[in-house]
């Protein structure tokens, strides 16, 4: 298949640029970690962009406890894999601390309480430079960001004040409690990501390939049957061939109908689709401005 090479490697060598960036600019940059493609995809741009030397980046991880199985095995075999210093942060440890409190009711999700999480680690960990996975086509909000997004002393960001980025010369001024998120993958769409995973060979979650699985349907999103989702009486469970287009919280994390059991495969049925990445994320369907809203006060 022809994934046109050199434009998947002018989008890595952008990322591995700004990675080198924050490398040079930042005393104490951590990089965060889901479990999901993007994330996997940043892990190896800044393996290629310091070989031989280790990643000088920490990974954290904001574990919700809510988490697809799946993801958590793929997650300690990466860090095994690539000799990763790793963090986890724990939404379950800051609900029985008092500090947040979790939502009740059929629709309730921890995906929200990754941000006070996120946070306090950022803070105990006094890093300044935190980065992310996210890309301008995946949501309306994070289309607003630069690759260097300043965050004030409360993690809070304002999309309305952002710096610059001319000849891709990046600010990294910040005043004493405030840090950035910086996205090296901005330019990438959903498509490259899996064009360019296929080139490289690299190991990808089960989550993500076809299989048989428990399921069921709320609001026009098939759901993965889980204790941790409260089921509506006339809501039943049934097996389907499915797979994942992104990897979050189990509780909010759709799940789609595919036969896609290769990398192959997934890429013919991404560049077919109409249907957006995130349009089986029941956390984005809250309200219009959700994903603005959670990123104002400190989400990724």
């Amino acid at each position: 298949m022809n994934y046109h090479i050199n434009h998947l490697k002018e989008l890595e060598a952008e990322s591995i640029y700004v990675m080198r960036e924050v490398a040079a600019q930042f005393e104490n940059p951590v990089l965060m970690f889901s479990g999901g493609k993007d994330s996997i995809l940043m892990v190896h741009l800044a393996y290629k962009a310091f070989y031989p030397a280790r990643i000088p980046f920490t990974l954290l991880h904001i574990d919700t406890g809510h988490n697809f199985p799946e993801t958590i095995q793929y997650r300690d075999e990466l860090v095994a894999r690539m000799n990763a210093k790793l963090i986890v942060g724990s939404v379950q440890e800051s609900i029985d601390s008092g500090k947040a409190r979790e939502e009740k009711g059929f629709n309730a999700s921890r995906n929200g309480l990754q941000t006070a999480v996120l946070l306090d680690e950022l803070e105990k960990g006094k890093f300044d430079a935190a980065l992310g996975g996210a890309r301008r086509d995946e949501e309306k909000a994070r289309a607003k960001e630069r690759f260097f997004s300043h965050r004030d002393e409360f993690g809070q960001w304002d999309p309305k004040n952002q710096r610059p980025e001319l000849w891709n010369i990046f600010n990294s001024k910040h005043f004493m409690g405030e840090h950035f998120r910086v996205f090296p993958i901005s330019n990438w769409t959903e498509l490259d990501v899996w064009q360019y995973l296929a080139m490289e060979e690299v190991p990808l979650p089960s989550l993500y390939f076809a299989h048989e699985r428990s399921v069921f349907e709320r609001d026009g999103v098939l759901l993965a049957d889980s204790e941790f989702i409260p089921k509506k009486p006339e809501e039943k469970v049934f097996m389907e061939t499915v797979r994942c287009r992104t990897i979050g919280d189990v509780t909010c994390t759709g799940v789609w109908k595919s036969d896609a059991k290769d990398i192959e495969a997934i890429i013919e049925e991404i560049a077919t689709t109409r249907m957006t990445e995130r349009g089986g994320r029941t956390d984005d369907k809250r309200s219009e401005t959700s994903m603005e809203d959670r990123k104002k006060k400190g989400y990724f």
